[in-house]
């Protein structure tokens, strides 16, 4: 009878597991891989997406072109059905749930991202997980560079010029390397940036940077990239964020306009909700890879803690969330899987890490291979090399390995094709005394405030007599925006650390059109200024 299998997740873990199981299963399965995304993300690459060095296409392979005889499901996962054996999914633009049935389930989600413990991170911060991420973060740096070129305002060019990482990992390190060669390389185009106004940092929460790595390699990375003007501050954390700065668990107000994340693994909230037994933030399995208590699924991957002895405790004796791994922990996965459907006994998962290896940007790296130790070019040139390996497929070595070359021959590119554009309706941390706008600026939202508290201060135009009042909780401000103002006629600034929602007309004239609460609240309001509101032919726009 043949075995219906179902993935969940497209990773690493995903992709490479449904691979093992079509070689090991053959026809006598029915393999499925359901993900959000179409392709495969190479992640170690991201960074040197976000960098320029790599086009995006480039750091990505469609699914459908590397899992040949293995049907891919474009779509979300919602939950699972553990007693039906059912994966509820929703697809397309279709609202209501799918249903994907299965015999064998392998979960390979991966991990998300938590950033609740430091107020404004999530709000403000850019983050290295996805494709977009890095085509996000190449955007905003050029975007940091046009504006430091043309501003006159010291503190304006002062943060835009600021651009720090927090977390000295493996991404950390090599997210802030790449980043600060294309800004190297690209300042010569920008004439009014010097060398010496730029800033970078790396926040490390530990004693030093690349801890899964021995000590001569992180110490070599760290004198690297501060030989490469790279500020290290290590043994501090991130207390709170806002769009202009950063402020350390030491108090330091870093004035930023550039905070990338790439702290605060968690699990994702559609894997919580299987509920699973998870520890660690991970879902618990057994050597074998199967989820315990359910013989008939298993995990991998970065969301799976994996134990790599018996009796396992301490960090060490699970396996690392890392591509290598992933890799090794599919083919044990596919051969087990088969063995359980033959009814005969699964082996445990056993690996031993062959090294790590980390990009530092400018042509350098360190690698500890087999034990060996690498550092500067020849470990770049590893690290390049096993990662140009590991890639599925030849026409995507071959992309990467003409996107390298020429990366090598000529400057990076400064075509900003498209920025990350605002949510229309979005939340904004501001730290007390934070100017939110003032006077003469251009409206450009309608604020509430969510927590805290702000200060509004207002000039007669006629006396010169300035009054102020305080907007707390369950206030609103910047309404002359919905008037049709374009520009402030206040000064607000937070009185206290403030969380606020902010949300554009359009937005808010949906909510007054579509919302009986929402308009009955704001219509005396809007009336009185003579507004026309949606809706009613006697009515136009202010």
């Amino acid at each position: 009878m043949t075995q219906r299998i179902v993935v969940l997740g497209g990773g690493f873990g995903g992709m490479y597991a449904a691979r093992a199981l079509k070689r090991t299963l053959g026809r006598k399965a029915e393999i499925e891989v359901i993900n959000a995304e179409n392709y495969f993300v190479f992640q170690p690459l991201l960074p040197e997406v976000g960098a320029g060095s790599i086009t995006p296409a480039h750091a990505v392979t469609p699914l459908r072109f590397i899992l040949k005889g293995i049907s891919v499901r474009k779509a979300v996962v919602d939950s699972v059905d553990f007693d039906r054996k059912v994966v509820i999914v929703f697809q397309g633009i279709q609202r209501r749930p799918t249903e994907v049935p299965y015999d064998h389930l392998v979960i390979a989600l991966g991990q998300g991202t938590d950033f609740s413990r430091m107020p404004g991170l999530e709000e403000h911060a850019l983050k290295m997980k996805t494709l977009e991420d890095a085509r996000r973060l190449r955007a905003h740096v050029i975007e940091q560079l046009e504006h430091a070129q043309v501003t006159a305002l010291p503190d304006t060019k002062r943060g835009a010029l600021t651009f720090t990482v927090v977390g000295g990992g493996f991404s950390g390190v090599e997210t802030v390397g790449e980043m600060k060669e294309m800004i190297d390389r690209s300042l010569p185009f920008y004439p009014k940036i010097k060398p010496s106004e730029v800033r970078v940092l790396l926040i490390e929460f530990a004693p030093r940077i690349l801890g899964e790595m021995p000590d001569e390699l992180a110490d070599y990375a760290s004198e690297h990239l501060q030989k490469h003007d790279i500020e290290l501050m290590l043994k501090t954390g991130v207390k709170s964020c806002t769009h202009r700065q950063l402020v350390t668990t030491d108090g330091e107000v870093i004035n930023t306009r550039t905070v990338v994340a790439t702290i605060g693994n968690a699990p994702l909230p559609v894997v919580t909700r299987m509920g699973l037994p998870m520890d660690k933030g991970r879902i618990v399995v057994e050597r074998s890879l199967q989820v315990q208590g359910r013989p008939d699924v298993w995990a991998l991957g970065d969301c799976a803690l994996i134990p790599l002895k018996d009796g396992a405790s301490a960090r060490g004796d699970f396996a690392p969330p890392t591509a290598q791994f992933a890799v090794r922990e599919a083919k044990r996965l596919a051969k087990n899987v088969a063995a359980a459907i033959k009814g005969k006994p699964t082996q445990p998962f056993a690996y031993e890490s062959r090294g790590a290896l980390a990009s530092l940007g400018a042509k350098r790296g360190v690698a500890d291979v087999m034990g060996r130790h690498f550092t500067g070019f020849p470990a770049w040139f590893i690290w390049r090399s096993y990662y140009l390996a590991l890639l599925p497929g030849w026409g995507t070595r071959i992309n990467v390995m003409v996107n390298w070359t020429l990366d090598l021959l000529g400057a990076r590119s400064l075509v900003q094709l498209r920025s990350h554009p605002k949510p229309p309706m979005r939340y904004i941390y501001y730290r007390a005394g934070d100017r939110i706008y003032e006077a003469g600026d251009r409206s450009d939202g309608f604020y509430t405030v969510i927590s805290g508290a702000v200060e509004m201060e207002r000039t007669d135009p006629e006396t010169g007599a300035k009054t102020t009042r305080t907007i707390g909780p369950g206030g609103h401000f910047g309404e002359r925006m919905i008037l049709g103002a374009t520009r402030r006629h206040t000064t607000v600034r937070a009185a206290e650390d403030t969380k606020v929602l902010v949300m554009n007309r359009e937005e808010f004239l949906m909510l007054f059109e579509g919302l009986d609460p929402f308009r009955d609240y704001f219509r005396p309001y809007m009336e009185k200024h003579g507004v026309k509101l949606p809706g009613g032919s006697d009515k136009t726009e202010g």
